[in-house]
């Protein structure tokens, strides 16, 4: 079979990656869901006592260190299509309240997270989510993560068919199967048939998407999407797959998640293990010729549909069923409390509704009387979930944030709310479908590429204050749906106290001239209207000169080390090399080395050394070149999950 162009015709041998991947050693040496039979005796050692290793393998768990390191967790619970029951809500808003000190967040991935779970408290936690028919089996690690969908399905009027029982055999076919708990890396699957694509299928691993063939409903496949540092658009697979029998749906992704898994290419460097990198290398038609070869049958042919237009749910809408209603209720920053999940469950369960999850971190709440719209929306006022609050903090994200994210190097929940606030003040509704995507780190978790306006954390030397500071790049161009694109970053390190200000200059244009026009002029019909130097002169206020380029190598630091180099997550070094880079840094930051080599000078199995995309394991090492604008990048092991 012909290989995609720039894929190399040996396979690694598992010596070579168990050489080079700690983590997969740190998975060969002990499987990480059995991690949790070990938690009665890692509790009675005390948390200072327990390896680093069994602190990564309780990822596989949903389970991952709160920031700072002081023996709290975060508890990353699955939620299959964000549908949640009355009874699961008020589970988890009581978990919530007696260990997470009654703060929880919604997630993009229709899940729900706790914080401030100690380490003692995670076996009841853990036993309390199992009762309630939850589960965190894979919330983190290198799993199959929870599967997501339109949160309407099985209600929308609009849908195409029902997916859920999809959804269903999917997500009890792969969550906790130790088939696909040992993958090359974190692997996103998306099942929807909402015309409008609201599940973003255009940046998941692996992406089925509603569509009629021949009389039949069944699913076009998109794969390779997924953003992070290397943002990539999942491409069309070119089959369709019929919806029944649904074991027939399940034995496809297998397939798909096979082909890549079993080959050790994809596990030699955590930095290039994603499906996307494969689809790089074979392309579309190569990976459908692999999976056919795995299945050891051809697929039908088909073509993955655009959507329709573009939608989040938001408002109040009839169901399908009649005389039901849905009701879309903003939830700013994903904050909800344990109080207000118990108060919801016990509200919706009054009219045998149910609550959604979206991945915008809002929820829906379905099954609603037509007659008790009005009270339902009054209630929901009084638990502090207005429906009627300004869309734009429905549509408006913000990712776990610098308070709890060891990877975070800015705020951002607390940044993007008052960044809504202001722009509220300024210009009330007319902001109302702006989308503001906001990062503390490179990860991309609240998804900045694609966002009307997307933020990524950095830090900067204030040009007045002359101190270091939280600072965000700005990434403008990007969207989903029916103008789905990668954006790019216009400005990079605006300080913390000057980007409101930066986001209101270019909002404030955008605005006055749409009063100018008569066809609904989008923000990226602003941003496409205009050269990258009129929007960056309009965003600060001033003529921009082109920022030089870097004349030395630079070292990208993680959040988690900023404690070593007083807060500085970019350094520019005089460097040939990484051993000079790193030589340099001992210099200026000895114990942020210290975090990095060990006494005998080797890398940190713990640590991964980046440059161009490649582990340096994979190059020359420590001797591998840097050339003047080359970065090098510092990242703990299991980064980004």
């Amino acid at each position: 079979m012909a290989q995609g162009a720039g894929v190399a015709q040996q396979q690694p041998t598992w010596e070579l990656v168990l050489k080079r991947n700690s983590i997969e050693r740190l998975k060969q040496e002990k499987f990480p869901l059995d991690i949790v039979h070990e938690l009665p005796d890692l509790i009675a050692k005390g948390y200072e006592a327990v390896p680093e290793e069994d602190i990564v393998r309780l990822n596989w768990w949903g389970l991952t260190h709160d920031k700072p390191k002081v023996g709290t967790f975060m508890v990353r619970i699955k939620v299959p299509s964000g549908r949640i029951t009355p009874a699961q809500l008020v589970a988890i808003g009581r978990i919530s309240r007696r260990y997470g000190r009654n703060y929880s967040q919604l997630t993009t991935r229709q899940g729900i997270q706790l914080h401030w779970v100690r380490l003692d408290q995670l076996p009841e936690v853990l036993a309390e989510i199992q009762l309630s028919g939850l589960t965190t089996a894979g919330g983190e690690g290198d799993t199959v993560r929870n599967v997501t969908s339109c949160p309407l399905a099985g209600v929308d009027r609009e849908e195409l068919f029902d997916v859920r029982p999809v959804v269903e055999a999917v997500a009890k076919f792969f969550y906790g199967n130790r088939d696909y708990s040992n993958l090359p890396r974190k692997h996103k699957y998306t099942i929807s048939a909402c015309p409008a694509q609201c599940n973003a299928p255009e940046i998941h691993d692996v992406a089925l998407v509603g569509v009629w063939k021949d009389g039949r409903p069944g699913f076009a496949v998109r794969v390779g999407g997924g953003l992070s540092a290397t943002p990539r658009i999942s491409r069309d697979l070119g089959v369709f797959v019929p919806a029944e029998p649904v074991d027939g749906v399940v034995e496809v992704l297998r397939a798909i998640t096979d082909t890549w898994q079993h080959d050790l290419r994809y596990r030699l460097s955590r930095a290039k293990a994603r499906i996307k990198f494969m689809v790089d290398d074979y392309g579309p038609e190569g990976v459908r010729a692999l999976v056919e070869a795995r299945l050891g049958r051809r697929l039908e042919d088909g073509r993955a549909p655009e959507p329709t237009h573009d939608t989040d749910h938001p408002g109040v809408h009839p169901q399908k069923q009649a005389g039901r209603m849905y009701v879309g209720v903003p939830v700013p920053m994903g904050w909800i409390t344990g109080d207000q999940l118990v108060a919801l469950g016990e509200l919706v369960a009054s009219f045998d509704g149910d609550v959604r999850f979206t991945r915008m971190q809002n929820l829906i709440v379905t099954h609603v009387p037509e007659d008790r719209v009005g009270w339902l929306a009054q209630a929901l006022a009084g638990l502090g979930l207005d429906p009627h609050r300004n869309p734009v903090y429905a549509r408006s994200i913000a990712c776990t944030d610098h308070r709890f994210c060891n990877y975070s190097v800015a705020e951002t929940k607390g940044k993007l709310k008052d960044i809504l606030a202001e722009l509220e003040a300024r210009f009330g509704q007319a902001v109302g479908g702006l989308r503001i995507y906001t990062d503390g780190c490179p990860h991309a978790c609240a998804h900045h590429w694609v966002g009307d306006i997307g933020l990524q954390g950095t830090t900067t030397v204030h040009p007045e204050k002359g101190v270091r500071v939280e600072a965000y790049d700005v990434c403008l161009r990007g969207g989903l749906g029916t103008r789905a694109a990668i954006g790019k970053p216009l400005l990079r390190r605006i300080p913390e106290d000057r980007i409101t200000e930066v986001v209101c200059r270019l909002v404030e244009a955008w605005l006055r001239e749409r009063a100018q026009r008569e066809d609904g002029y989008a923000f990226r019909d602003f941003v496409d209207g205009h050269t990258d130097e009129d929007l960056q002169a309009i965003a600060l206020g001033k003529e921009v000169l082109e920022e030089e380029a870097p004349r030395r190598p630079v070292v990208r630091i993680p959040g988690m080390f900023l404690p070593f180099t007083g807060g500085a997550d970019r350094l520019e070094v005089e460097a040939r090399t990484v051993r000079e880079a790193l030589e340099v840094l001992r210099r200026r930051y000895p114990r942020l080395v210290e975090q990095i080599l060990t006494l005998e000078g080797q890398v940190h199995a713990s640590v991964n050394l980046f440059v161009a995309e490649e582990d340096i394991r994979g190059l020359q090492g420590l001797d591998t070149s840097l050339a003047p604008g080359q970065e090098l990048t510092i990242l703990p092991a299991l980064s980004g999950g």
